[in-house]
């Protein structure tokens, strides 16, 4: 358990800017008038959205951005957040949707900010990115056509990342990262803030099978860099009326994706993971988390075929995700309390998921997962 001084050094890493020294900093560092500004929810940092008059010569227009401030801890780490920024840039010339980092006045893709909220002075990093148009994944009932696309563009933007190159890149091997899947059994001392309920014993088994199964097995799967994060919150998606050629020419609404989002959690992985992560995520929103993983497994594979190695894996790393969302919550949750209802968003629903998922097994949901990937190859799954 945290001393108190250590919850206060944490409590200070979050920042807490006040919608005054956001526009101020937004004029002094990227020369932008701010119109309008609305705070953001986040899960550790600060963002907000806001709009500026970007006049020039030439026109009038108003833009809308994203200001975000990471929080201190990860300020000290400037390499990691040019990295991440720059894998960011990086998709976006290879056509992802992606958002782009506005550059200060002296042309840099970040400024490092000394600013007091309250508890004395503290460094922080400020970043001013382009806003992407869309609705989250979340607010919508995204049916299985839609997963299947996440799954493959979440492995498109594995298997692009694999050209990047950068001297930062070496900042994104980031050995301690408590959401690295690698480190699942890191989560080994927070067990108990899960008190005495079903979960913690589920959550104690799925560590105890990830020392047994994957840890000594790491080197079995194709490694690269994974975005981390792609779930629900961090998707956005556009819709369009298409014909529908089975409904008699009828328009019904489709669905593309028109934003990847927050690429805080970059790091070296597994493209395994990756698909687990998707996954896990998907399975807290969705009508029928069960199937999902089968339509995110066949969109993924579509790109990226699984070895037999990683497919026999992803069972195991989908729990092990689901176990570091309810631990890591309730740990944030006692840093930030004010932030609890944003930080349960996926724990609460994760809860009963995975109580469901580990309650199947691993066979049966293979069965389903795996059948309903086969069965957009045409072929039987075994």
């Amino acid at each position: 358990v945290m001393s108190t001084e250590e919850k206060q050094k944490n409590v200070r890493t979050k920042p807490a800017l006040s919608c005054t020294q956001a526009i101020e900093i937004i004029d002094r560092v990227f020369g932008r008038t701010v119109l309008k500004i609305l705070p953001l929810p986040s899960y550790d940092d600060q963002n907000f959205y806001i709009i500026v008059s970007d006049s020039n010569q030439f026109r009038d227009c108003v833009t809308e951005y994203v200001f975000k401030i990471a929080r201190s801890s990860d300020s000290e780490n400037a390499d990691l957040i040019e990295a991440q920024t720059r894998v960011m840039m990086f998709l976006k010339e290879r056509g992802f949707p992606c958002a782009m980092p506005v550059l200060t006045r002296d042309g840099k893709i970040m400024s490092l900010e000394t600013v007091d909220c309250g508890l004395g002075n503290n460094e922080y990093l400020v970043r001013l990115l382009t806003y992407l148009p869309g609705i989250l994944v979340a607010k919508i009932s995204a049916g299985p056509e839609v997963w299947y696309e996440i799954g493959r563009m979440a492995a498109q933007i594995d298997k692009a990342i694999q050209e990047f190159q950068h001297p930062t890149i070496k900042s994104l091997h980031r050995g301690d990262f408590i959401w690295n899947l690698s480190n699942t059994h890191f989560l080994e001392k927070y067990t108990c803030l899960l008190g005495q309920d079903g979960n913690r014993q589920i959550v104690e088994e799925v560590i105890q099978q990830f020392k047994e199964k994957i840890l000594p097995n790491l080197s079995k799967f194709r490694p690269c860099v994974n975005h981390g994060d792609l779930n629900e919150q961090n998707i956005l998606v556009e819709s369009f009326k298409a014909s529908n050629e089975a409904a008699g020419k009828e328009l019904v609404q489709e669905y593309q994706i028109s934003g990847v989002l927050d690429f805080g959690n970059v790091s070296y992985g597994y493209y395994v993971f990756e698909l687990a992560i998707t996954i896990m995520y998907a399975m807290t929103v969705c009508q029928e988390p069960i199937n999902i993983g089968g339509h995110i497994l066949a969109g993924f594979e579509s790109v990226v075929p699984l070895t037999p190695e990683e497919r026999d894996a992803v069972f195991l790393l989908v729990s092990c995700r689901f176990c570091q969302s309810l631990v890591i919550a309730e740990h944030t949750v006692l840093l930030y309390p004010e932030n609890r209802e944003y930080l349960m968003i996926t724990a609460h629903p994760g809860r009963k998921q995975l109580c469901n998922l580990w309650k199947m097994g691993k066979e049966a949901i293979e069965k389903i997962w795996f059948g309903i990937a086969a069965s957009y190859k045409g072929i039987n799954p075994n």
